[in-house]
C-alpha cells in the first residue's frame, strides 16, 4: 500500500537518528553516524568513522528531505557535511576513488535542496580527482585507490554517475564502455567486481556493482542519443531479477561494507522504476520488474525487522528475521582497506542505512504510480 512506505521511511530515519547520530567531538553544529549499535567507546568518539558510510548517511538524509522537506532535516544535512570535512582533516578528498565518488554524489544531491549550501568547491575537488584518475595508458578505467593496480566497478560506477551529473558526459560514457569491455559477463549479463593491470579478473558478482552500473546507464540513456545505454538497463534489470533477487528479494552481502550493497542496488532500481524513459513495452516491463524487486524487498525487510530503541532494526538479510545485536560480540574491523562485518551484522551502521535506503526507495516507487 503506497501510504505505508512514507511512515516506514520516517521510522527508519528516526532509528538512525536515535541510535547512531551524534555530534562530532561535542562540537556544536556537527553530526556523524556512530558506526555500530551497541557501540564501543572508541566508536562514540569517532576514532573509526568510515568515510563512505557517512556519504550514504548523507544520501539517505537527502532522500528524506526530498520526500518531506523540513528545517530539521536540512539542519542535520548541514551538520553532517560540516562534520565530515572536520573529521577528514579539513579535506574533502581521500585515497579511495569510490569513497570520493560517493561523497560527491551525496553532496550534489544535498546541494540541490533549498537551504543547503551547494558546496561547489568541494564538488570541483572531487570531480577533478576522479577525472585525473582516468588511466588511458592502462587502457582506461579508474583505480580503486591511489597508486593501486586494481580497477573495479565500485570505483568506476559511482565516479561515472557523478561525472555525468556534473557535465562530464563524454568521460562518463568512456567509463561505461570500459566497464562493458572489461567487466561484463556476456553469458549472464551481470558485472564483475574488477580487473588488475595484469589482466586478471575478480569475477565476484556483487549486488552493488550491478546497482552502480544500472545508475550509470540510466544517466547516460537520459543524456545521450546512444540506444546501447537503455538496452544495457533492460538487460541488467532482467539479469538482476533472474540471479540476484530470489523470490523478488535482493540477496544479502552481510555486514561491514557489504551491509550497504543491497541498499545501493535498491536505490538504483527505484531510479529505474520511476525514470526510465518508455519507448515501448520492453521499457515498461523493465520498470515493472525494478519496481517489483524494490517493493518485495521492502515488504520482506519490514516484515523481518525487530523493534529496538528509537525504531526498527533491520536484518542484514532482508529475507529472514533480524538478529538483535549484542555489545559483547565481536565488532567490525578493518582489513585490507575494507570493513569486515561485526559478528552480528545488524550491529553495523551500514546494515541499518541499507534498511533506511530501501524504505526510501519503496516510498519513491510507491508514490510514482508506476504499474506493478
Amino acid at each position: 500500500m503506497p501510504h505505508e512506505w512514507g511512515p516506514r521511511a520516517d521510522a527508519a530515519e528516526q532509528a538512525i537518528l536515535t541510535r547512531h547520530l551524534r555530534p562530532l567531538w561535542l562540537l556544536p553544529g556537527t553530526a556523524l553516524g556512530v558506526i555500530a549499535w551497541p557501540s564501543l567507546l572508541r566508536d562514540k568518539g569517532f576514532a573509526r568513522w568510515h568515510y563512505w558510510w557517512q556519504a550514504h548517511l548523507l544520501d539517505c538524509m537527502a532522500d528524506a528531505a526530498v520526500r518531506g522537506p523540513n528545517p530539521d532535516r536540512r539542519r542535520r544535512i548541514r551538520a553532517l557535511v560540516r562534520a565530515h570535512r572536520i573529521r577528514n582533516g579539513g579535506r574533502w578528498t581521500n585515497s579511495y576513488y569510490d569513497d570520493m565518488a560517493w561523497l560527491g554524489l551525496a553532496l550534489d544531491r544535498a546541494g540541490q535542496l533549498d537551504g543547503v549550501p551547494r558546496r561547489g568547491r568541494a564538488l570541483k575537488k572531487l570531480t577533478t580527482a576522479l577525472l585525473e584518475a582516468w588511466s588511458p595508458e592502462r587502457g582506461g578505467g579508474i583505480p580503486w585507490r591511489r597508486k593501486d593496480d586494481f580497477f573495479n566497478t565500485p570505483a568506476n560506477g559511482p565516479a561515472a554517475i557523478l561525472l555525468a551529473r556534473t557535465g562530464h558526459v563524454d568521460r562518463a560514457e568512456e567509463i561505461s564502455d570500459w566497464i562493458y569491455s572489461n567487466l561484463a559477463d556476456p553469458s549472464r549479463g551481470l558485472i564483475y567486481d574488477g580487473i588488475r593491470t595484469d589482466g586478471s579478473l575478480e569475477t565476484m558478482i556483487y549486488t552493488y556493482c550491478q546497482g552502480v552500473v544500472l545508475g550509470l546507464e540510466m544517466e547516460l540513456s537520459a543524456r545521450t542519443a546512444a540506444p546501447r545505454h537503455a538496452e544495457r538497463v533492460r538487460s541488467l534489470v532482467a539479469a538482476i531479477a533472474a540471479e540476484l533477487a530470489p523470490r523478488g528479494v535482493i540477496r544479502t552481502a552481510g555486514g561491514g561494507d557489504g551491509g550497504l550493497f543491497q541498499g545501493i542496488l535498491a536505490r538504483y532500481l527505484a531510479f529505474t522504476a520511476t525514470r526510465l524513459v518508455v519507448n515501448g513495452e520492453p521499457d515498461t516491463q523493465t520498470r515493472r520488474i525494478a519496481r517489483g524487486i524494490v517493493l518485495r524487498s521492502a515488504e520482506a525487510a519490514w516484515r523481518n525487522h525487530l523493534d529496538a530503541p528509537g525504531g526498527p532494526l533491520f536484518g542484514a538479510n532482508w529475507a529472514v528475521p533480524a538478529t538483535y545485536p549484542d555489545a559483547r560480540s565481536a565488532p567490525s574491523k578493518m582489513q585490507d582497506g575494507a570493513v569486515r562485518a561485526s559478528a552480528v551484522p545488524e550491529r553495523d551502521l551500514s546494515v541499518q542505512l541499507s534498511g533506511w535506503m530501501l524504505m526510501e526507495a519503496a516510498a519513491t516507487v510507491a508514490s510514482s504510480g508506476t504499474p506493478a
